[in-house]
């Protein structure tokens, strides 16, 4: 695998959405959106709703955002790619790019959703690393079902069944690791689940580092 091919496609990516814009403008949108319905909706809200309605706008938001990875290249591109790049090459820098993308759409959510509806994380250090483990999920976890998904003709469709089973066990987990953090329990308490979302992260990354070729060929 060639590092400057990798970072060649990553920096493709990162000025393509410079240029048009599309992903942050559309995420800022519905994540505003999404606070301010929440907002008028509860007007008491205790640590657990506030943590799972957190979630639940970010996975949306990444859903929005990470899953048009593959969906939104055109075929001629990827024919493109596929003469001068292996696949390897382009299943790391989708990963690399769509988590750097996805980590900052979670802080600006993070950003806005305190804002709007108070901080009821005691220990925000603990809380912003289960954000960014758990970002990592989500775009590494999107970006292999993206891929899948752009081989059919009805890829948008496709995603959220091939999504489900996947994102939901990774959403347990975050919950339940951030209802800890917001808690202020012992950090030993914590280190478990931690372990358990940098375990499911590694696996979903080795996944789709070993099964795309096969999919590329395809």
């Amino acid at each position: 695998m060639n590092s400057k091919a990798v970072k060649a496609l990553i920096q493709k990516d990162l000025l393509t959405e410079w240029r048009i814009r599309y992903t942050i403008n559309g995420v800022l949108i519905h994540t505003i959106s999404s606070v301010f319905i929440v907002f008028l909706s509860l007007k008491t809200m205790n640590a657990p709703t506030w943590n799972a309605v957190f979630w639940i706008i970010l996975l949306f938001a990444a859903t929005n955002a990470v899953a048009k990875g593959f969906i939104g290249e055109s075929k001629g591109r990827m024919l493109y790619f596929y003469h001068i790049c292996s696949p390897t090459e382009i299943i790391v820098a989708k990963i690399i790019y769509n988590t750097l993308l996805m980590i900052c759409i979670a802080l600006i959510c993070f950003g806005v959703y305190v804002i709007v509806l108070d901080n009821f994380a005691h220990h925000l250090g603990y809380y912003l690393l289960t954000i960014l483990l758990g970002s990592v999920g989500f775009s590494s976890s999107f970006t292999i079902i993206s891929s899948i998904a752009s081989k059919s003709g009805n890829g948008h469709l496709l995603m959220p069944v091939l999504g489900f089973p996947i994102i939901i066990p990774l959403l347990l987990i975050l919950i339940k690791a951030s209802k800890k953090a917001m808690d202020g329990i012992d950090i030993s308490l914590l280190i478990p689940d931690l372990l358990v979302l940098v375990a499911y992260n590694i696996i979903i990354i080795l996944l789709g580092y070993l099964l795309f070729p096969y999919l590329w060929k395809d």
